[in-house]
Formats: C-alpha cells, structure tokens, sequence
C-alpha cells in the first residue's frame, strides 16, 4: 500500500458541481413527451448509469416500448436538452472547488471521470477552469463516450490511471451514486463517497 496518495480521481454531476438534476429534468421532460409521468423511484434508478440503461429504467416506468431509432433520437433529445440547461451558471457542490484547487495547489495528479458525453462535459469544464483561479481543473478527463465500457465497470476508472500512469492502490475515487462508487471499487481505488441526489 502506498504511503501517500497518487491521484484524485473525480465524478462530474451531483459529485462536484449540481448538474445531475439536468439529467432529471431532461427525463422528466421526455417521459411527458412520451406520454406518461416517471416516478420519482425511477428518476433515483438513473442517478449515475449510462444513457441506455436510463431510458430503459424510464420506458418500464412510464409503460412505452421504443425502437432502437426512436432510442437514439430520444437520447439525442435528452442531451440536446441538458446543453440548453448547462448555459446557465455553474453551481459547485457544497466543498467541492476547494477541495478540487487544494489539490491542483498540492500538484496532486486529478482526473474526471463522467459518463457525461465529452459534448457536453466541456462545457462545464470550461466553466470549471474559469472559476479555478486559472488552472486547469484535471490533468485527465474520461467522458461516457470515450470508453469501452461506463460506470459500474470499471474500465473508465481504469482508463483515467492509466492515463495518469498512477497505481489504483494510491487513489481515490470522489463519487455521489451507487454505480460510481462501485466502478471505482472495482477499479482497485478507495472511494469517497458524496451524498447527494
């Protein structure tokens, strides 16, 4: 076990800034279109899984059955939806911009890891390096399609040490949902986790 700590690696929504009820509002917004009403159970099934496995946790809820097309225009709708969501201003996490620029003060190696589409995470992390005295909020970024696999497997933890040439043993993972925590687990990391949505 390392004596000290190698890299912080940290989820994006509802775990440093509040944009996860984005997510929400977009699924809630899609379940009207749709016909029918999510229920709040289901909107905290989706916290943190990948796009697919959210609109199959909101068609089973809300009872409608949809074609691989009408899938992908529906996530493509959801995502459109979050854009126009994220132009507003960025809200950090109770914490969490302090604990991000004490370590890019510390010059502690940090990554994010979201399965937020590169799209759309750069542009909060824009915003994020903006708001971070000038430096760049990670020396990494894996985003949800960018890899093999999304959270709760563990290969986009994997990716971003790799990436940072770091050993899982020295890291520590900073999560808010329950696939997160368990990708970074199984990943070989310790894991901090958030309470949030």
């Amino acid at each position: 076990m390392p004596k000290s700590l190698a890299a912080v690696l940290f989820d994006m929504d509802g775990t440093l800034v509040e944009t996860e009820q984005h997510w929400g509002t977009a699924m809630f917004a899609l379940a009207r279109r749709l016909g029918g009403e999510m229920s709040a159970e289901a909107r905290e099934r989706t916290v943190g899984t990948s796009m697919a496995t959210a609109l199959g946790i909101l068609y089973a809820d809300v009872g409608v059955t949809r074609t691989e097309a009408e899938a992908r225009a529906d996530a493509r709708w959801i995502e459109d939806t979050v854009a126009g969501l994220l132009t507003g201003p960025l809200t950090w996490r109770p914490g969490a911009r302090e604990l991000l620029l004490e370590a890019r003060h510390a010059a502690l190696p940090t990554a994010l890891v979201t399965t937020t589409p590169r799209r759309l995470a750069d542009v909060v992390l824009a915003k994020m390096d903006r708001d971070l005295d000038g430096l760049p909020a990670f020396d990494v970024t894996v985003c949800g399609d960018e890899v093999p696999a999304r959270k709760p497997d563990p290969s986009p933890y994997r990716q971003a040490m790799a990436a940072l040439e770091v050993d899982a043993a020295g890291c520590v993972v900073v999560e808010d949902s329950l696939s997160g925590a368990t990708a970074g687990l199984a990943a070989g990391a310790a894991v901090l986790g958030v309470p949030s949505l």
